[in-house]
């Protein structure tokens, strides 16, 4: 069937391979980066309040992620104040947010491309059944159905590439949609375990 597709079954076959390599890198890059939110920021928390903010450093450093990233980048900056804070998170979390999409748009890209090349294969490939049906100089079943065969077969690879990396793309989406809302609620936390640790140090 694969064979029997023409040329441009070789293009959307590249589109899906390069789909599935950008899919199989994202998903170990997001695996990575998710981790028990809610217990990491009670432990930094925890931390925190019972032994300082160099405590709650080597919490962060201890759990790999985009979570611990932002917490660890507002920690390094406590010193200066709580505004300094709050604009490392935002910093380092536009940071790792760009770093979560990395590559999406390439799969995007497959995705918009093999339907493409399968309409235009399938282009191609009407057109091959015409010029037959000319050379032949009359209207055969068999010249007609073999053409359109191959012209639609082209259509149909190109539209199932599309929709496989199109459940990958969205998963994606819906994780990365999960980290960052964890990142949110985790820096308002933190803010909030430090305004605390602030006032209690301004009172002694």
């Amino acid at each position: 069937m694969y064979i029997d597709g023409g040329d441009f079954m070789h293009p959307i076959l590249i589109a899906f391979i390069v789909g599935l390599v950008l899919s199989v890198e994202r998903f170990y890059t997001l695996r990575k980066s998710k981790l028990n939110t809610r217990r990491f920021i009670q432990q930094v928390t925890e931390e925190i309040e019972s032994n300082g903010v160099e405590a709650a450093k080597r919490v962060c450093e201890s759990n790999p992620g985009s979570v611990s990233s932002i917490i660890h980048a507002g920690l390094q900056r406590f010193e200066e104040g709580l505004d300094a804070v709050e604009k490392a998170i935002a910093t380092f979390g536009s940071i790792e947010t760009g770093f979560l999409e990395k590559r999406l748009v390439w799969i995007s890209l497959c995705i918009a491309l093999a339907p493409m090349l399968g309409f235009t294969g399938t282009v191609q490939g009407m057109i091959e059944a015409f010029e037959a049906i000319k050379e032949a100089n009359q209207i055969s079943p068999a010249i007609v159905a073999g053409g359109i065969a191959k012209a639609l077969i082209t259509t149909l690879f190109g539209l199932v590439v599309a929709m496989i990396l199109q459940v990958c793309y969205n998963y994606f989406i819906s994780r990365i949609d999960d980290i960052v809302s964890d990142m949110e609620e985790s820096s308002v936390q933190l803010v909030d375990s430090l305004y605390s640790l602030k006032q209690k140090s301004s009172k002694k």
